[in-house]
């Protein structure tokens, strides 16, 4: 099958497309008409920026989120049977990282569909990279429990896997729960734990500081409904 399947990422934040990614995007979306997206506003949005000529109207959007049924989604790649390349786009960052896009990716493997990534910014990734931790061994655990409970239990869980394996341990959070997560990470882990939190990268208020659990207790954060990526290792 010639056609493919395009990961094209977008913007972190509000930040001119033209600063955060390279031409390939440009050219990919001015040659592509069928596209999959997390939100049909955003996604237009995002279009419009990076290639203002496109024609609107011509666009042919599939919408993939949380409210996507796996029925709506069996047709979706059909374009790309037909030779039609495809893109697939998240709201922010990289498609298919924490994001509902990976079942597509799944099902573009199982059709025979070539799957093209592009290069662009992943906020798990920058906050990794700027952290200080173990960049050789890290691991990604999407959201924790909310169950206060539950939640402390996992929290010693990394903590204990952490030293263990000399693992950093990454995480998110709904922006409007950021601030009761620290509390909670405050409360949980130990004094002599490093804990990376990084909010709003490549934003011009972007945030990222790792002090340790007893020098966290000391200090005062803000960062209600901003969007934000967790760190901790314990040696």
């Amino acid at each position: 099958m010639s056609a493919k399947l395009f990961l094209i990422p977008s913007p972190i934040g509000e930040n001119t497309p033209i600063e955060m990614l390279p031409i390939s995007i440009k050219t990919t979306i001015t040659n592509t008409d069928f596209f999959i997206v997390e939100n049909e506003k955003k996604a237009r949005r995002f279009i419009k920026k990076i290639c203002p000529d496109k024609i609107q109207s011509e666009l042919k959007l599939f919408p993939l989120n949380k409210h996507t049924s796996s029925k709506e989604m069996v047709n979706y790649l059909d374009p790309c049977k037909f030779g039609k390349n495809m893109g697939l786009i998240s709201d922010a960052g990289c498609p298919a990282i924490a994001d509902p896009g990976a079942i597509i990716v799944e099902k573009a493997h199982q059709l025979g569909i070539k799957v093209k990534p592009l290069v662009g910014p992943s906020a798990i990734l920058m906050a990794m990279m700027s952290s200080g931790m173990n960049g050789q061994n890290f691991a990604f655990n999407g959201y924790i429990p909310i169950n206060k409970s539950d939640r402390k239990k996992i929290i010693k869980d990394l903590e204990r896997i952490s030293q263990k394996n000399n693992q950093s341990q990454i995480f998110i959070e709904a922006p409007y729960r950021n601030e009761k997560l620290l509390m909670d990470l405050i409360d949980s882990l130990s004094a002599e734990t490093k804990l990376c939190i990084a909010y709003n990268i490549t934003e011009f208020d972007e945030f990222i500081k790792t002090y340790t659990i007893s020098d966290w207790k000391k200090k005062t954060l803000e960062f209600h409904k901003k969007p934000a990526i967790f760190i901790f290792h314990k040696k």
